[in-house]
């Protein structure tokens, strides 16, 4: 079965915050979306990770449930990977509860770190990845940063997943193929 993992950045990175009614926000949920159906319909991706960090992977999981309810897309599956027990405890309560309903209507979710290290993200990105084909992400292809998302997608380079991206700032839409290996034929 060919899987996708959603990865990307907190509300903070992007210029309309929190504010999920913003017609920037909104343009990127809709990208999103669109990516996910193609995914499903042209490529066989049945089943979605996502990390269960607020902004993408909250919006991510929420928009794959909705799809689930749409005729012919009832076999969906979404997988939230954790990257430590207890990792929401300072999150606000709205978005505590957005995360356990994604976790009770999950086809799956598993934590995969012990603590609040550095090394509980990395198991996260790499769980998420070494899980998957397919990558879409909210940021820039060239946007370096030290977060956690930029960790995911740069695991995801080195594995040699397809990439979608979705551009942070204007929600416009890149797709990076996976690399082809080609084999010399040896001459004798």
């Amino acid at each position: 079965m060919e899987s996708c993992a959603v990865a990307g950045p907190k509300p903070t990175r992007f210029k309309f915050g929190y504010k999920e009614d913003n017609s920037l926000c909104r343009k990127i949920k809709k990208a999103m979306l669109r990516q996910f159906r193609r995914l499903y319909r042209k490529k066989g991706v049945q089943r979605f990770y996502i990390g269960g960090a607020i902004g993408v992977n909250l919006w991510a999981g929420e928009l794959l449930l909705k799809l689930k309810e749409e005729p012919g897309y009832e076999d969906l599956e979404l997988v939230v990977v954790l990257p430590f027990p207890n990792h929401d405890a300072k999150w606000d309560a709205r978005s505590r509860k957005r995360l356990e309903y994604l976790i009770r209507h999950s086809t799956e979710h598993l934590t995969v770190g012990t603590g609040d290290c550095r090394e509980s993200y990395i198991s996260q990105n790499r769980y998420l990845v070494d899980h998957t084909q397919y990558l879409v992400t909210v940021s820039e292809e060239c946007e370096e940063q030290e977060t956690n998302s930029f960790q995911a997608t740069a695991y995801a380079q080195k594995r040699g997943l397809e990439i979608i991206y979705i551009s942070p700032d204007t929600a416009e839409i890149k797709v990076v193929s996976r690399p082809t290996i080609r084999y010399n034929k040896l001459r004798k």
